[in-house]
């Protein structure tokens, strides 16, 4: 999916949701990862530029689960720890996204580059 405007970060909330629904998330697990996808999506618009979101769906042994990837061909991330601690911002924001999200979720990674982008990929298992 793509991320180009306010609209879409709106659509990627919505397709979550509706992922995370079809595969059985608990309420609260649900809500969780529409969060997590939601701060990505609009991290992607507002600090990238826009780009993409891939949704998968995710069935190993008997778990099931969702994983997003979320990358940008923006300005990237100078320093990935500073920028994973609470209350780091380079905006107007509270500077609790990506530490948030972080904690809303199974799996992180991010990958960032200065002058090429970041890719960041969550996972929530059910």
């Amino acid at each position: 999916m793509s991320i180009e405007s306010s609209a879409d970060v709106v659509l990627v909330r919505q397709a979550v949701r509706q992922l995370a629904v079809e595969l059985r998330f608990s309420l609260v697990d649900q809500t969780k990862i529409v969060t997590a996808a939601s701060e990505l999506a609009r991290n992607t618009l507002t600090y990238g530029g826009g780009g993409t979101v891939k949704l998968e769906t995710l069935e190993e042994d008997r778990r099931r689960g969702l994983r997003l990837t979320f990358e940008d061909q923006g300005p990237g991330i100078a320093d990935i720890d500073l920028a994973l601690k609470d209350g780091f911002t380079t905006g107007n924001g509270l500077g609790m996204g990506l530490s948030g999200t972080k904690r809303l979720v199974n799996e992180f990674n991010i990958v960032s580059r200065v002058g090429e982008g970041t890719c960041i990929t969550i996972t929530k298992w059910k």
